[in-house]
């Protein structure tokens, strides 16, 4: 994954009435809590696509976040990466006793790229762009990992692989990007998120590399 400087900009819930979880440390601290863990995804990377992703969530007695979910999105990998991040966020709030925790929230999480590093002036007709081009790529990328998927269970058509290997030439699934998830995942790994990890490995196996298989095997049992 190219590596970008990143800003991201925590917008406080509205206050409600009534009592509602703070995260440990106040919002100065949710705030510096996202810029040091989140990953910014490559593709919006690479795009410079910039937005702002509603996650709607509830928080227990424990203070653990569940039922996450994208309430609104731009349908593209930043919506998994808000998700991902708000997740990571269990067992990091102050809960009032008194609180119900069928109380649905939403935390807007928004996304600004370094735009010195993105090599154009993004604008709303090319960041709409990319993202439409993101959902055809994604057609491709699952031609690819469903073929591998298969092919791991020896139900594939193996007469189709050279034009699944001309795929991932089109779609650059090289050596490289392999190592930029696998750094990816580890960074991950370290920061708790073993699911998110798991996801980039299995990612990795099935687009037609083993390099991820020993960390399959041992975390993803």
């Amino acid at each position: 994954m190219m590596k970008r400087l990143l800003t991201i900009v925590f917008v406080a819930m509205a206050t409600a009435a009534f009592a509602q979880p703070a995260f440990k440390g106040g919002d100065q601290a949710f705030a510096t809590f996202l810029r040091n863990n989140i990953v910014y995804p490559e593709y919006s990377s690479k795009n410079c696509i910039s937005g702002t992703i509603d996650v709607a969530f509830r928080i227990n007695k424990s203070g653990k976040v569940v039922d996450a979910s994208v309430q609104r999105g731009l349908g593209i990998d930043l919506d998994d990466e808000a998700l991902r991040i708000i997740k990571l966020t269990s067992s990091k709030w102050t809960v009032p006793a008194d609180y119900n925790e069928n109380t649905r929230l939403i935390q807007p999480v928004r996304f600004s790229p370094d735009q010195t590093n993105c090599g154009f002036a993004p604008n709303l007709a090319n960041i709409q762009a990319a993202i439409n081009n993101y959902k055809v790529r994604q057609e491709l990328e699952n031609a690819v990992t469903n073929y591998y998927s298969n092919k791991y269970k020896g139900k594939a058509d193996t007469t189709k692989e050279a034009t699944i290997i001309n795929l991932k030439k089109q779609l650059g699934f090289d050596d490289e990007l392999i190592s930029d998830v696998l750094k990816q995942a580890d960074k991950k790994l370290k920061q708790g998120d073993k699911e998110g990890a798991c996801t980039d490995w299995a990612f990795v196996r099935n687009i037609g590399s083993n390099r991820a298989d020993s960390f399959i095997s041992k975390y993803c049992k």
